[in-house]
């Protein structure tokens, strides 16, 4: 067991702090204009009746965050695991996410808790069009159906997520496929915050997810990726960009084999709305 896991076991997850994520960017900022010593642990246990969640973000991030480092980029992902943990709990009719599709095409999803869904599609010059979505449920998981209220149902403990996970996945599937199905659950589906967190440190226990440094999403949108390969022939790469005082995914992007095309998708929102597809719709040119 590792110091941050010590310090949870200890004193338990850290309560909801409204300057956590203040903290954390400020932490992030200070660490790109100079390196960082790790603090006193001794420090840091004795400051934590005082200040829990401060202490949280403060020791994930102690690490220098530097592209390939296994440890910084694991710290990140536990950063955006207590991020997560303390979002705010679900609320809305619908749950929506709306994509940027290699720069031209953007897509829309509703999907509610019994089962309702649809799809949207804009592109440049050509009208709106919404969809309901019938025969399948909307979300999937290695080729397998998922709804909702299955999402909604996940573990938030992460070895029992994870048992879950590859459950789902074929037999033999590698850190690859594991890698990309956790993935999905922190942006795709309407996972619940403690399901997202516990995603985010399963994520920082692979080995082969890789830390690339800070980098920007086509909405000039800064944030830390991710990278892993899915085996393939050819491979293809697949990078995150995540906002860690957010704790959410800001892009996504493939690259297939070492210099192939590569394809792009941003999020320009996800989470619960009221909004459902046809109000959306209509407010949109």
């Amino acid at each position: 067991m590792d110091e941050l896991s010590s310090i949870r076991e200890l004193y338990g997850e850290p309560p909801a702090d409204p300057a956590l994520k203040a903290r954390v960017r400020e932490r992030l900022d200070a660490e790109r204009s100079s390196r960082t010593s790790w603090l006193s642990w001794r420090g840091v246990v004795g400051s934590l009746a005082a200040a829990a969640v401060a202490v949280t973000a403060v020791v994930a991030l102690a690490s220098p965050r530097t592209p390939g480092s296994a440890v910084s980029g694991r710290s990140i992902l536990l950063a955006a695991a207590t991020t997560a943990a303390s979002g705010p709990a679900d609320k809305g009719t619908y749950w929506h996410i709306e994509k940027l599709h290699d720069g031209t095409k953007v897509t829309d999803l509703w999907a509610t808790p019994d089962g309702k869904a649809w799809t949207g599609e804009r592109v440049t010059g050509r009208p709106s069009k919404v969809v309901a979505v019938s025969g399948r449920a909307p979300f999937s998981m290695a080729g397998k159906d998922l709804t909702v209220e299955q999402i909604q149902r996940l573990p938030s403990d992460p070895a029992a997520l994870k048992e879950w996970v590859i459950g789902m996945l074929p037999a033999g599937s590698g850190d690859d496929v594991l890698a990309d199905a956790l993935s999905g659950l922190l942006w795709s589906k309407p996972s619940p915050p403690a399901v997202r967190a516990a995603a985010y440190r399963l994520l920082g226990d692979l080995p082969n997810v890789r830390y690339l440094g800070r980098k920007t999403d086509q909405r000039g949108r800064t944030g830390d990726a991710f990278t892993y390969s899915l085996a393939g022939d050819p491979p293809v790469q697949r990078t995150l960009i995540i906002d860690v005082t957010s704790s959410q995914v800001l892009a996504s992007s493939n690259t297939t084999g070492t210099s192939g095309p590569q394809t792009s998708e941003v999020v320009l929102g996800a989470g619960w709305t009221d909004k459902g597809p046809a109000e959306s719709a209509s407010t949109r040119p």
